[in-house]
């Protein structure tokens, strides 16, 4: 089913984005969950769905990482399960991520989702991502405190936590409702009646991981390899000292890299269209012909991309899946970024030119787009 997000979203972004958490009542109006509880416990016991099972009894806190092979003997209180990446997986729970296409594709993360029962919660913590909370069935009290320095802490290898907070929001929310909680507020959920919520997550990379992978693409492609010269060196009356100068060059040395607007972008459309969890990729069997593709949508008919595949536009160049894509055709390869699901229409008159087609074709027969049934 198609979900109606009822948001304002010129106003949220003012004023709530990256700046304070609320509660949207009501955001989803009539809230049918799209998955039920069995259907979770049966993707946390597949190998490719990152899940965790979440306990606390007689203040102790127990976490571990599925696969599971069965939930007996858990109780009826205390305890929740989570499972990440459930927009790759089950197509209707999918549908929940479509609306908030408001905000950038490439910052989105994924769609968590979480089945507690009474008493269930992962305790008071942090997260350094913004989150919209949809609370599907049953009820949840959600605290969230104020962003100011706390001090975290393991009370199990698996779990980070915070000290106890002052809420400057307390509430509970209801089916169809929304907790937005951007970076760094300490929140902490507990469920008085048996509850599904929904986590659409959207996630900034930090300088480390920027300059981590920067640093790996450098040494893959052989950037970088000019040495260090200065031909204008002059004497010194202290050899053991660095000068200031040098320390500039050495820098200027190191930024020149991530100057070179080529590369730059090459590294970032790999880097930021690399999924964080696995992809149900499923190859077309028999592979298709150009045209087979072409008259399909010529007769109407539409591609629909692959859950939780990313693909970028970035300056131009699109990227799908960590790699470049070198499209015969620049509107066709930006219908692939811009929509989920493309036709006729979104093609335009890309859906003539054999060499888009033919590189269509390709993309659909590795499973990334396919025929809508």
């Amino acid at each position: 089913m198609a979900y109606q997000l009822t948001l304002d979203w010129p106003e949220f972004l003012e004023k709530y984005w990256q700046k304070q958490p609320v509660v949207l009542k009501n955001a989803f109006p009539d809230f049918v969950d799209p998955i039920t509880p069995d259907e979770l416990a049966g993707l946390a016991m597949e190998p490719e769905v990152d899940s965790r099972l979440v306990s606390h009894h007689n203040g102790e806190w127990q976490a571990s990482n599925g696969p599971f092979e069965h939930f007996d003997g858990l109780g009826d209180t205390g305890w929740s399960l989570l499972a990440q990446a459930v927009n790759h997986w089950h197509a209707p729970s999918a549908e929940l991520v479509r609306p908030f296409r408001a905000l950038p594709d490439w910052r989105l993360d994924d769609l968590m989702i979480s089945f507690s029962v009474p008493g269930g919660g992962v305790g008071p913590h942090i997260d350094q991502y913004d989150v919209f909370i949809i609370q599907g069935m049953g009820s949840r009290r959600w605290r969230v405190g104020d962003k100011l320095p706390m001090r975290q802490f393991c009370p199990h290898p698996a779990l980070l936590h915070v000290d106890p907070f002052t809420p400057i929001i307390d509430e509970d929310l209801e089916p169809g409702d929304i907790l937005y909680i951007p970076p760094g507020f300490p929140h902490d959920g507990f469920t008085h009646e048996t509850a599904l919520n929904y986590s659409v997550g959207f996630r900034g990379p930090n300088g480390r991981d920027l300059i981590s992978s920067f640093a790996d693409y450098a040494l893959e492609n052989d950037l970088g390899g000019e040495h260090y010269s200065d031909p204008d060196l002059t004497l010194r009356d202290h050899p053991g000292r660095v000068e200031a100068y040098e320390m500039d060059r050495l820098r200027e040395m190191m930024t020149t890299m991530l100057k070179q607007p080529e590369d730059f972008r090459a590294w970032f459309g790999r880097f930021i269209t690399t999924p964080r969890h696995e992809l149900d990729i499923a190859p077309a069997e028999p592979p298709y012909q150009p045209q087979e593709i072409q008259e399909a949508l010529q007769d109407g008919e539409r591609l629909m991309r692959l859950n939780g595949l990313r693909v970028l536009n970035i300056n131009g160049s699109v990227f799908i899946n960590s790699e470049p894509f070198d499209a015969a055709d620049s509107s066709g390869a930006d219908a692939l970024s811009r929509y989920t699901a493309i036709g006729k229409n979104e093609l335009g008159d890309a859906l003539n030119n054999p060499s888009f087609m033919s590189q269509l074709t390709g993309l659909v027969n590795q499973g990334y787009w396919f025929f809508d049934e």
